[in-house]
């Protein structure tokens, strides 16, 4: 039945289930906001707080079952067996496509805990979106530029206790802090422009990953490091809700945080450095991974 329905239609029919999906959730979750906002009491807002998880959860349940619903894509997870909705994880991927993000909510949907970004302070001021952050407790971070703490040496090691107060929350309750370490999307432009000495990922930044577990190094119990392959192209959002993204295979591993990338990457030039070599293999390992995923014959 699906096959006889045209791709631009399914498309259609899905996009309008994602917005009615969302109107459907963001309304209470507003409102939930609000109330949390409103009054700044300790019980009052951890009780907010467990309703806006369930929501925002089941605002993520849905749009995955919107996506079996279109159907036309075979998906392959390995190594998820591993993780669990009671730790505390960074969470690491390469990244191609904004389709990631529903690829990785989409597989982890009840087995970690629910994905955060660090966010720059400043978003919070972001209209209707800064709120929902807000109130959904994804982590604000202030970062000061090498220059700026040239000019103002009083502030160093200032950003890093700011956003660990920021995370104090956490200590108690699961959290996965979500991190591409492109920090961009993959195109083959960006590739030669960088001159990177990967096949398939630009180069990896160190910055951000060592900015978390700075904030949360004691708190996490791995790195849950993320591999994901479209073998037949990378589509876009469109592409997925239409059914033409066919396959996406993705592998999953569990890295625990080792002594070695543990210290003080800001101030540490030698543990910088080794900091860096881990990163660099890391991602040369990664980069076979995927080279393997792509591998036509992986699944045949």
């Amino acid at each position: 039945m699906q096959r006889m329905i045209p791709g631009p239609l399914k498309g259609a029919l899905s996009f309008t289930g994602f917005v009615v999906n969302t109107i459907f959730w963001v309304i209470p979750l507003f409102l939930t906001a609000l109330l949390k906002l409103i009054l700044p009491i300790q019980f009052w807002r951890k009780g907010c707080d467990k309703v806006l998880n369930w929501l925002a959860g089941n605002w993520i349940a849905v749009n995955n079952l919107n996506l079996n619903l279109v159907g036309g894509t075979r998906w392959e997870v390995r190594g998820i067996e591993g993780v669990s909705t009671d730790a505390w994880y960074l969470v690491v991927a390469n990244h191609q496509s904004w389709v990631d993000i529903l690829v990785l909510q989409r597989i982890f949907h009840g087995k970690i805990p629910f994905l955060k970004f660090f966010l720059k302070k400043e978003l919070i001021w972001v209209p209707v979106m800064g709120l929902a952050w807000w109130a959904l407790d994804f982590p604000f971070m202030k970062r000061y530029s090498r220059t700026y703490l040239e000019q103002n040496p009083h502030l160093k090691g200032k950003d890093i206790e700011i956003t660990r107060k920021a995370c104090k929350k956490f200590e108690t309750v699961p959290v996965s802090i979500m991190n591409f370490m492109e920090g961009t999307r993959f195109t083959l432009g960006k590739h030669r422009k960088q001159n990177s000495p990967y096949k398939h990922l630009l180069r990896p930044k160190s910055g951000g990953i060592a900015f978390v577990l700075a904030a949360m190094g004691a708190q996490l119990n791995g790195i849950v490091d993320v591999t994901i392959a479209y073998p037949r192209g990378v589509g876009s959002f469109w592409d997925l809700i239409c059914g033409r993204i066919h396959e996406i295979r993705v592998e999953v591993k569990l890295v625990p945080i080792a002594e070695e990338i543990r210290g003080d990457y800001f101030n540490d030039q030698a543990f910088r450095q080794r900091f860096q070599a881990w990163i660099n293999a890391h991602w040369a390992a990664k980069d076979a991974q995927l080279d393997l995923l792509l591998s036509s014959t992986l699944s045949n």
